[in-house]
Order: structure tokens, then sequence, then C-alpha cells
């Protein structure tokens, strides 16, 4: 289920499976509408002459102009997609492109391009006139006139997407729209009584310590999926404790340890490959089991942003708003604990993400690089109060009190301005006595 889950991810991210079934689909009608040519059709197109009336010559004039003019639109959407990524990528992060490269409509309007020249050929082929035997497939050449048609207005629409989709605020959206998609599928449950906790027997009896085999990692590059399933029955079959050493979004490097079993020998092949098989290792990562990362490239974009060579502290702002509502969706979520039982027996012990985790992945190195800006810091301590309104969970309120103590350190450094650092030392009074009061949910 893994391997079939990466090659859709694969497919679904690429240039070329989209516009190929487009192209097939429009074989398929070329091929169909010439069929209902040839077989009796003839009387009643014959009622609309000016529509359906072409000659072979015409006709051939009129299909292989909108095959060239198709060919030539399909270069001038690839070279704007093409300027639409480096500047996307020199602009923001390379880490975006993949999202551009998996936006459906780009694929869609490359697809119809593509699919309109190839109708085109098909139906050239078949006419034929003079001493040949005449034969225009008046309907297939009128397709093909409706198909132009359509294509200029996907130009059009084509034109306004990408003219859309590289300005900040939709870059910025549409990953966190994902990253919130990944937090629905990976944390759907709402906190309990005892948040992040999962239900199990107490931990005196957890398996101490004892001989772990470790499994190495085969193949470079970073986790992307666990099969926790496949885990959870290989430790029921052994039976065993399953220790994860790498956990999603790490970097796998052959010959490290990639997880571990509690057994009092080494495991044999057949079992090690099955763990082996539980790990998706590819080049790069991506957002599905990965929320992390999600929230890394919003990061990557705000670093960016407050760079010297750029110094675009609005799409800084913007950034830290998107990150402030991922905190915000996750503040109400029970995070799965690292200890996966089964029948009251320790299975799994996993490496996975902590609200802790992903507030320093989102917060840390923006604080640093946004200190002495204002804008930025007052931003930062806007969403720390927001978060921690959300949420009840005693730890998760530490946290957030930690990083607006953080956030009170690199004001108290960095700003010079006494105006400024009179509105940072309000707003942080202010948000020091929302985070210290008790927590009372909403009715």
């Amino acid at each position: 289920m893994t391997s079939l889950r990466r090659l859709w991810g694969n497919l679904r991210d690429s240039f070329w499976f989209v516009p190929a079934l487009i192209v097939a689909g429009s074989l398929v009608l070329a091929v169909a509408l010439i069929d209902a040519d040839s077989t009796g059709s003839k009387t009643w197109l014959a009622r609309w002459p000016r529509l359906f009336g072409a000659g072979a010559a015409g006709a051939r004039g009129m299909l292989s102009t909108i095959a060239g003019s198709m060919m030539t639109v399909v270069g001038v959407t690839f070279s704007m997609t093409l300027v639409a990524l480096a500047l996307a990528s020199s602009q923001y992060t390379s880490r975006i492109l993949r999202n551009f490269m998996r936006d459906r409509v780009t694929q869609v309007v490359l697809g119809i391009f593509a699919g309109i020249f190839t109708y085109c050929l098909i139906v050239l082929r078949t006419i034929r006139g003079g001493e040949e035997g005449a034969f225009v497939p008046s309907l297939a050449v009128t397709g093909g006139v409706v198909l132009a048609i359509g294509g200029i207005g996907a130009l059009i629409f084509f034109i306004h997407h990408i003219a859309s989709s590289i300005q900040a605020s939709s870059i910025v959206a549409s990953v966190a729209d994902e990253t919130r998609e990944a937090i629905d599928r990976l944390f759907p449950g709402a906190l309990g009584q005892d948040p992040g906790t999962a239900d199990g027997p107490p931990a005196a009896s957890v398996r101490p310590e004892g001989n772990w085999q470790a499994v190495p990692v085969k193949g470079v590059g970073y986790i992307q999926s666990v099969d926790n399933a496949a885990l959870l029955r290989l430790a029921r079959e052994l039976p065993s404790i399953v220790r994860m050493e790498r956990g999603i979004g790490e970097f796998a490097i052959p010959g490290t340890p990639l997880a571990s079993l509690a057994l009092d020998g080494p495991p044999d092949q057949a079992t090690v490959a099955a763990l082996q098989a539980a790990y998706s290792l590819h080049r790069h990562r991506t957002v599905e089991q990965d929320a992390a990362f999600g929230i890394r490239q919003i990061v990557d974009m705000a670093l960016r942003a407050l760079s010297p060579g750029i110094n675009d502290t609005t799409t800084a702002v913007m950034c830290v708003d998107h990150l402030a509502a991922i905190l915000a969706q996750l503040a109400s979520r029970a995070i799965p604990a690292p200890q996966r039982y089964e029948n009251g027996e320790l299975r799994v012990i996993a490496i996975g993400p902590t609200f802790a985790s992903l507030a320093a992945e989102a917060f840390d190195q923006i604080r640093d690089s946004g200190s002495g800006n204002v804008a930025i810091l007052l931003r930062m301590l806007d969403a720390v109060e927001i978060i921690g309104s959300l949420t009840g969970n005693p730890g998760r309120r530490r946290v957030l009190r930690e990083h607006a103590q953080w956030l009170a350190e690199a004001g108290e450094r960095t700003l010079e301005s006494p105006r400024d650092r009179v509105r940072f030392g309000h707003r942080l009074a202010q948000v020091r006595a929302a985070l210290g009061r008790s927590f009372f949910p909403k009715t």
C-alpha cells in the first residue's frame, strides 16, 4: 500500500501524467467522431452546409493551422511555467517548486493543448479528396474548430492563473492549506483529559532496555512515510518490540540504524526485509505524513523575505499568520504518544512530532532572523496569544510561555527605538497575562 501511495504521489506531481490522459481522451474522441461521420451521418449534416460543408482542401488547411498554432501555444505555456518556477525559486524557496509542478490547472491546460494537436493529426490523416475517393469527416472537422476555440479560452485562463499563483499570498496560502489537510489526516482526534498520552499499561510494564538488535537503513534519502500497520504486524508476529531509530522527515544514511528489535539474537533476513519495506525513502520530503515539512516551507519563505537582499516584512508577517493558523489547529488535537500498545502489550516505540517540536520549527528561526524588526516580534506575540487561547493543556501553554520569554529576550536585545520598546513591552505584558491565566474552555 505504501508503494502504491508513493507511485500515485509521483504520478500526481509529474507534468506528463494528466496531459497523457487528456491526449488519450482526445485520440478516442477523434476516432469516435470520424466513425460517426462514416456511418450515415451525411443526411442530417447536409442540412447545415455552412457549418459542416468544408471541402477536403479547406478541411486540411484549417486543421493544419489549428495543429500548428497549438504546438506554438504549448511552447509558450511551457515557457511561462518555467519562468514562474524560476521566479518562485529565487524569490521564495526552491522547496515550493513541487507545489507548482503538482498544480492541476497547469497540468490540465498543457494536456488540452497537446490533446487538440493530437486530435487534429488523427482527423487530418483520414481526409481524402480527388482521385483518392472523397471523404471529409465534417463532424470531426467541426469538432476541431470547437476544440480550438476552447483552447483559446484555456490559454486566457492559464495566463490569469499563472499571474495569480506567483503572488506571495497565493503561494503561502497553498502550502498552509496542504499542511492543515495533513494535520487533519495525522491528528484527527480532539484533546481528552490526558492529551498526548495514548491509552496503555503503566510505564512499569514496559520492557526495560535489553538486547536491541539494530536493522540498518537500505538506500539513501529522506523518510517520506512509514507503514505503521506493517510495523505493528511485524512486532506481533515475532513477537517483539519495534523501536524506531529514524522518524519521518529525517535523512537516512545506508548502514545506520533504521529501527531496533527487542530480540535475543540477530533477526533473519526476511524480518529485516519486512521492516525495511515499511519505510519509504525518497530524495525529497513530502507533506502527506510530514506536517513539519509544510511548516518548514513557510519558514523558509519567511527567512527569505527577511533576508537583507529582499527585506519584505509584509511577506514575513503573512508567513507568521499562516504558521499561527497551523499551530492553532494543532493546539486542540491529540498527538499520539510514542508507545503503541496492542492487547496490553507494548509493540512499537515510535518517533513522531510533538507540539513543542512543531512550535520550535515554526518560530525559532523566524524569531532569530526577525530580531530588531518590531512588526515581526509583535506579530509573533499575537500568534503565541492566539494559540494559547485555544488550548488548556498545561504542557502546551508552558511551551508557549517559553516562546514568549524568548521573544522578550530578543526584543530587549535588539529593539533600539524607545517607542518600539514601549509598544513591545506593553504587548508582551498582555500576552504573559493571557498565558498565565487559568484556561476556561469556551462553551
